[in-house]
């Protein structure tokens, strides 16, 4: 549900354009956007890059309003708001911020969320996101192109209600039936991925010791209903700073539902 938060000004717009004037639709979805954002920074957190974004491309989209022609917006404004969650999803995953990382991290344990399994599932569904809102921008950006009197409130031509609306939908719907195959079918080889961590021992441990302690920590970090197996040591442990007595041994294992 947390992803639908993060549409919802893009959700909103879309179900009023068309059906409401032009100011009316764009500065709902700015409200929707500037609370959602309001409500991240009231809970302590910074809010989302795809919330920043959204207060971003709907307060351009409300200026363009007041100073574009009814012509232009009939033609244009659908490829636009499109366009804008393109750049927003796009800059977003350049810096690092991919957003359906940023949805699916909260409630998520730490040895989830530190995988490079977890990693590879966001990133992917991110910019599996935005080659579908790229779509979404192109299909819309056909009318006004190839009809130059394309308009979103013609329900006669095809050309028009297809790639304005029938496309972008479909493109949308994909989208949602992708975020929820996709990572059910990548996490079922999550308890079979390598985990490594580092545990902290005597110099002077013998190497049952030292298998003993690796088996304490793994057992520390695995999740209720889980065991850890084939425990391996890494190399020779390191020094700790300003403690040569102690080291510091890197270690391997994998995590499997307990019988």
């Amino acid at each position: 549900m947390s992803i639908l938060f993060g549409f919802s000004p893009w959700i909103i717009y879309w179900l009023l354009v068309g059906n409401v004037p032009f100011g009316t639709s764009v500065l709902c979805a700015l409200g929707v956007a500037a609370l959602a954002w309001l409500a991240e920074r009231r809970r302590g957190a910074a809010g989302c890059t795809l919330q920043i974004g959204a207060v971003a491309t709907f307060g351009v989209l409300a200026v363009l309003t007041t100073v574009a022609s009814t012509a232009f917006l009939e033609r244009w404004m659908q490829p636009l708001s499109t366009a804008g969650i393109v750049l927003v999803t796009v800059v977003g995953a350049l810096i690092g911020r991919p957003f359906i990382r940023e949805f699916a991290e909260p409630g998520q344990p730490p040895e989830v969320v530190g995988s490079e399994l977890f990693a590879r599932i966001t990133e992917r569904l991110t910019w599996i996101w935005i080659a579908l809102f790229a779509a979404m921008t192109v299909s819309s950006a056909i009318p006004p192109i190839v009809q130059g009197d394309a308009t979103i409130l013609d329900t006669r031509t095809p050309l028009s209600f297809v790639f304005y609306w029938v496309i972008p939908a479909l493109l949308m719907a994909t989208g949602a039936i992708v975020s929820k195959v996709l990572p059910e079918r990548m996490m079922a080889g999550f308890d079979d991925e390598e985990r490594n961590t580092t545990f902290v021992a005597y110099s002077e441990a013998a190497i049952d010791e030292l298998y003993f302690l690796a088996r304490e920590r793994a057992g520390r970090e695995v999740r209720d209903g889980q065991e850890a197996y084939d425990i391996k040591l890494g190399a020779m442990g390191v020094p700790l700073t300003g403690d040569e007595s102690r080291k510091s041994w890197p270690m391997s294992y994998r995590v499997r539902t307990r019988a």
